[in-house]
């Protein structure tokens, strides 16, 4: 099986919210198509913001990975933060995640990024496992804290 990771395009925008409704039914996050189009739009179209990359096995899209961009000044500079990271669950524990984040972190690094933050639900083991086996290391301040502001 060949494994691909390219850039996604706005032609891409259809497999992708099919991906991201898939990832966040898996996670009980709640959808919002119209929402999470118009996100995914956006970052499509406004590289400053981030990148978004399509994982094809063999030509065939089987998941998608997200990075956001922002600025650290305890991190020195430029950072991303995991958004998103979905593969169908045939395509697990196969390596190619881990394909998928040397790309990433290559990526990122080409971009001047500094560090690459993300998040794991707590209960989710196999995933921290996953993510300390590349070097990622749990920090002392555990709690993510969000507000939503609306639309503009």
């Amino acid at each position: 099986m060949e494994i691909t990771i390219r850039r996604a395009t706005l032609d891409d925008l259809s497999i992708l919210i099919g991906f991201v409704k898939a990832y966040y039914a898996h996670d009980k996050i709640p959808f919002n198509e119209t929402a999470s189009r118009a996100a995914l739009t956006d970052l499509l179209t406004h590289e400053q913001l981030g990148q978004v990359w399509l994982v094809c096995a063999d030509r065939q899209p089987i998941g998608y990975a997200v990075l956001a961009f922002g600025y650290s000044l305890e991190f020195h500079g430029r950072d991303a933060f995991l958004d998103e990271l979905y593969l169908e669950a045939g395509y697990r524990r196969q390596g190619i995640g881990t394909q998928v984040m040397h790309h990433l972190e290559s990526a990122a690094k080409s971009l001047g990024i500094r560090a690459i933050h993300l998040e794991v639900e707590r209960g989710n083991k196999g995933a921290q496992q996953f993510y300390e086996s590349l070097g990622f290391q749990a920090r002392s301040r555990f709690f993510l804290m969000s507000k939503r502001l609306g639309h503009a």
